[in-house]
């Protein structure tokens, strides 16, 4: 005997169910599985610290590429517990007054979605050779090579003006006594007398097609390049620019 529901009969209606069922658990699986994926596509709501770290170091090694020594760089790791809204591109920048040299401040900001800015202080550090020198040295010396030597360190430590190769030293005078090891610097050190007070000079006249020379006494002392007054044979002061071998080039227009 066949009970009927409608128009099914049991065993048909039966079948249905489980038809159901399996759809049922079909969907429900299908939603699981879903549901996961879609959430990794998601926008995040913070930023990621460590790749904000990972900006500035790249951003401060790019900056300091050319410097005169070994790069080393570090900075202070950012609170990986802020609260910053996720930046797609946040761009790293030297606020005013900073630069890729000992410690220094490193800025970050973001402009879309959210507009938000940090500072994180850094040091970069280069490691290279510096001149000192070799000797006890005295006012007016005239330095040779034997008289310098090279140093290494960090040159960011050192004060402005320091000198990285002996070479650009040799010849220059001391204009102060220093003592052996201490750091060379350009203020330290001038040229040398190249004519003195005094001496006779060749003055050379150089015009737009045409030259002129004559004798003539030097009435200052005078450094290489250095403006210098001379009294020519006629007893006409004239300026020129101090050269090698007691020559004083003058411009005539």
């Amino acid at each position: 005997m066949n009970t009927t529901l409608g128009n099914c009969s049991f065993k048909q209606y039966k079948l249905l169910i489980n038809k159901g069922i399996s759809l049922m658990s079909l969907v429900f699986a299908t939603l699981v599985v879903v549901q996961p994926s879609f959430a990794q596509n998601q926008t995040p709501q913070w930023q990621d610290t460590k790749v904000l770290d990972q900006k500035v170091a790249a951003f401060l090694k790019t900056q300091s590429a050319g410097s005169p020594g070994k790069t080393e760089v570090s900075a202070h790791p950012i609170d990986k517990n802020l609260k910053l809204s996720f930046c797609p591109s946040p761009q790293v920048f030297f606020p005013s007054n900073s630069k890729a040299w000992g410690k220094t401040t490193v800025g970050i900001q973001c402009g879309q979605p959210n507009n938000w800015n940090i500072y994180v202080e850094a040091t970069v550090s280069i490691i290279g050779d510096y001149v000192v020198a070799a000797n006890n040295l005295t006012q007016g010396q005239s330095l040779t090579s034997s008289d310098l030597m090279l140093q290494k360190g960090d040159l960011t430590t050192l004060p402005t003006g320091f000198f990285t190769d002996t070479s650009a030293a040799v010849g220059k005078v001391a204009r102060v006594s220093l003592a052996s090891g201490s750091v060379i610097k350009q203020e330290m050190l001038k040229m040398p007398i190249i004519v003195a007070q005094g001496q006779n000079v060749r003055v050379n006249g150089i015009g737009k097609g045409f030259s002129v020379s004559t004798e003539g006494q030097a009435l200052t002392n005078a450094v290489e390049g250095e403006l210098v007054k001379v009294r020519v044979p006629n007893g006409t002061i004239i300026s020129g620019i101090a050269k090698n071998n007691g020559q004083i080039e003058v411009v005539i227009r």
